[in-house]
């Protein structure tokens, strides 16, 4: 949980600079008024003959200030402001020193320092920053009335302008502290308002929002609290003891967690109500009027949450039974086909090679079908009965050294006949020199097996499949590629899943979609990947990457000198 903003209601509460709301506008009149104020001074007094030339120079310079306080204007900054002020210190020290200060025919000019700082100060400035300016500003002009009085002797003084001088001071200064008050009074209201906004977003609020001391017990509290969560009990005995008594050490810990500077969330069950949860957000909170340090947290009611989440669980538990189930079942009863099947194979196969004597052509034809379907079946009981063993958990690698050429060769020769029947030249790129593995000897026979099926089925006449085969490092690459009639982009997220086909009914209904499932399968049991690489219309490329290479060591001592090691699939 992040904590609250400083100025969460608006997006900058500072108002930009050339915002009516910084009062510049009316700095800028004020400014604008003393300079027509002080000059219309000098102008009567030097129409009556009553000014002589040290009076007029400090009245002109006075005036000055004034005129560069009409930039605010046009934009109000910081630095803007500051020359002024320093532009205001400059023409009093100067203006006393041509008058002689307080003893002078200008006293009242000596306190347009502390004027200006009350005018020019606003809340970027920092806390009264130029008014304070202001107030030691005095000082200078003062010293140089005084320094200049005791060098040149005092300067007789005119009464009508020493109190002409004294009335604009006293005019500079109220209207300045009428200026300001207006600004502080209006920055007042609407720190205010936002006070007031804010506490009723607080006490609104749907959670509960607790600041802590780091023993756990509530300084304040805001918002509504969770159902059977006692505030009160929080206040006077602690967040932690609030809590049931086996989820009080994950509160404790969540508590030293944000005491550390790390957000923590922690779910428990309050103590008068076990059958209900409360979610716990904790964060540090940095309070510098505090001196210690503090937490800032919100409760939640998690009650709903959690049934959902107990819901899920327990839906995930019995899918994951049901599926185990699933899989028990057809590994045991893909077991149990292949016995009865195997009788039928036998049986059929005696009959296509006429043991006990000549068959009608008919019956001869039966035979060959029913051998073939058989077969067939066989092939599909076979791969069920594998990818039942590895979703179980039950199937077993025979790891044994061997020339990976050997169980290639093998699955070469099988689908060979079948590549000749239909027309599809297939051809073996394998090795000239020994491929020393380490693997399960079938698996490998078995996944060459099934590659080099699909790509022959799904090529028409005239095409070819070529197998390669070659050591890269310490891995085993098996490539398969074909001229058929390829895989559509859509459809080679989904080849690896079982059941999963590509292509169109006609296709479709060549397979069961269990063969590239099962290679995927072997493939990550040996800790390899397959990919799959494919244009429609332009044929199809499986890659198996296997690291199973044996580098070091010779063919000497065959698998079969030494008992298989079992490897265990994965969970």
């Amino acid at each position: 949980m992040t904590p609250f903003p400083r100025h969460s209601l608006q997006d900058d509460p500072r108002p930009p600079p050339h915002d009516a709301r910084s009062g510049a506008p009316l700095v800028a009149l004020w400014h604008a008024v003393w300079a027509v104020a002080v000059s219309l001074t000098a102008l009567s007094a030097q129409m009556t003959g009553s000014l002589h030339n040290g009076p007029l120079a400090a009245l002109l310079i006075m005036a000055l200030p004034g005129v560069l306080g009409v930039a605010l204007m046009v934009r109000d900054t910081l630095a803007l402001r500051l020359t002024i002020m320093v532009a205001w210190l400059v023409a009093a020290t100067a203006a006393a020193g041509l008058t002689g200060g307080v003893t002078g025919a200008l006293p009242g000019l000596v306190i347009l320092p502390l004027a200006a700082g009350v005018a020019l100060d606003h809340e970027r400035d920092g806390r009264d920053g130029l008014t304070w300016l202001g107030v030691g500003g005095v000082l200078p002009p003062l010293f140089s009335g005084l320094t200049s009085s005791w060098l040149n002797g005092p300067e007789a003084q005119e009464p009508l302008l020493a109190a002409a001088s004294a009335f604009l001071a006293l005019g500079a200064v109220g209207s300045a502290l009428r200026l300001t008050w207006g600004q502080r009074r209006r920055r007042l209201v609407e720190a205010q308002d936002q006070a007031d906004r804010i506490a009723a977003l607080l006490h609104d609020q749907p959670g509960l929002t607790l600041l802590l001391e780091p023993s756990g017990h509530a300084v304040a509290t805001w918002g509504a609290a969770p159902p059977a969560l006692s505030v009160p009990a929080i206040i006077d005995q602690g967040l932690v003891a609030g809590a049931h008594a086996p989820d009080r050490p994950a509160v404790a810990a969540a508590l030293a967690r944000a005491l550390s500077g790390q957000p923590a969330e922690v779910q428990f069950s309050p103590r008068s109500a076990l059958d209900r949860r409360v979610i716990l957000i904790v964060a540090p909170f940095h309070d510098r009027a505090a001196r210690r340090p503090r937490l800032i947290a919100q409760a939640f009611d998690g009650t709903a949450q959690f049934a959902r989440e107990l819901g899920l669980e327990t839906a995930r538990v019995e899918a994951e039974a049901q599926s185990a189930g699933k899989t028990r079942f057809l590994a045991n009863m893909s077991h149990e086909l292949r016995t009865p099947l195997n009788a039928v194979l036998g049986f059929a196969d005696i009959m296509r090679q006429r043991l006990f004597g000549p068959l009608p052509d008919r019956y001869a034809g039966y035979a060959d079908a029913i051998h073939q379907a058989g077969g067939h079946l066989l092939d599909l009981i076979n791969d069920v009965l594998d990818l039942s063993k590895i979703e179980a958990e039950r199937y077993q690698l025979a790891v044994a050294e061997f020339d990976a050429r050997d169980a290639v060769s093998a699955a070469v020769a099988l689908v060979r006949l079948q590549a000749d029947d239909k027309g599809v030249d297939l051809a073996a790129v394998l090795s000239t020199e020994p491929l020393k593995v380490r693997a399960d000897a079938r698996a490998l026979k078995q996944m060459a097996l099934n590659l080099l099926s699909n790509a022959v089925k799904f090529t028409p006449a005239g095409g070819s499949v070529t197998l390669t085969l070659d050591a890269d490092g310490p891995d085993l690459d098996l490539a398969v590629s074909d001229t058929g009639v390829g895989i559509a982009p859509e459809d080679l997220k989904r080849l690896g899943r079982p059941f999963e086909q590509a292509g169109g009914a006609d296709q479709k209904a060549q397979g069961t979609g269990l063969g590239l499932s099962l290679v995927r399968s072997l493939t990550e049991l040996h800790g390899g990947r397959m990919t799959i690489d494919s244009t429609l219309g332009e044929g199809a490329a499986v890659l198996i990457r296997l690291p199973v290479m044996v580098v070091d060591g010779s063919l000497d001592s065959q698998p079969s000198e030494a008992p298989p090691a079992t490897v265990e699939a994965p969970a």
